[in-house]
């Protein structure tokens, strides 16, 4: 397997690299399960209004669906630090029909470019474990939540339990890089993948990191096994 140092500019590369077949991939490697998971993070702004940030929006998926799930009265920004795969969230806005209600924007999760309270909500879906400094761009997405808004984590973990933590590990340290290499045409990006989440694998770190960045978290959601996690924390009132 290919080594990987978590720098920005060596994931930046990855994800404008794959951004071609990123969507493609995602959907056939998890046979379309992360078409659901997305829309069970989505759930969580039920009742929530006005603007949402989506952190590290890839193609634009999380961002299209919050408006899908009753969203008549959200307006979301959706950020990420990959112009390609900006770009591929742009064609869907724009297929979609809701170009005046999602802005997208290039930046870095470190420094989100947005006033105190400004959003409702932030959210981050399969993005926190790419970060190096996770506290720091978990406690920018509480710094520009609204106070009693809530930030919501989705997130590859590894399965602790049951049958799917015996046959899973093989599948995703073996099986899903090399599928992953042979379409993409790109070994290193998917051989990443696995490492990445074993940087930060079970849900208790990033419960302990929602903790530390002030949020009062929720119990926390196994998908599919226990193969990804749904966090949800709120940023208390003053």
């Amino acid at each position: 397997m290919t080594t990987y140092t978590l720098r920005p500019d060596s994931i930046r590369e990855l994800f404008d690299r794959v951004a071609p077949r990123y969507d493609f991939l995602n959907h056939f490697l998890s046979c379309r399960r992360d078409v659901y998971w997305r829309k069970i993070a989505v759930r969580q702004l039920d009742g929530i209004d006005g603007w949402i940030l989506d952190v590290a929006t890839g193609t634009g998926d999380v961002a299209i669906e919050a408006l899908q799930q009753r969203g008549a009265r959200r307006k979301v920004v959706g950020l990420d630090f990959s112009e390609p795969m900006l770009r591929g969230a742009h064609r869907k806005v724009v297929k979609a029909k809701v170009s005046q209600r999602i802005l997208l924007s290039l930046g870095d999760a470190l420094t989100l470019p947005f006033r105190e309270n400004t959003f409702g909500a932030s959210m981050i879906a399969f993005g926190l474990r790419n970060i190096f400094e996770k506290e720091k761009a978990l406690s920018e997405m509480v710094r520009v939540t609204k106070e009693g808004g809530k930030v919501i984590i989705l997130e590859f973990t590894l399965p602790q339990k049951g049958w799917v933590s015996k046959i899973y590990p093989f599948y995703f340290m073996r099986v899903l890089p090399w599928v992953g290499g042979l379409i993409s045409g790109d070994s290193g990006a998917y051989a990443y993948l696995p490492e990445s989440v074993l940087h930060f694998r079970y849900v208790a770190n990033y419960e302990d990191l929602m903790k530390r960045s002030g949020l009062k978290t929720e119990p926390s959601r196994s998908l599919t096994g226990g193969i990804v996690s749904l966090m949800v924390g709120m940023k208390p009132r003053p």
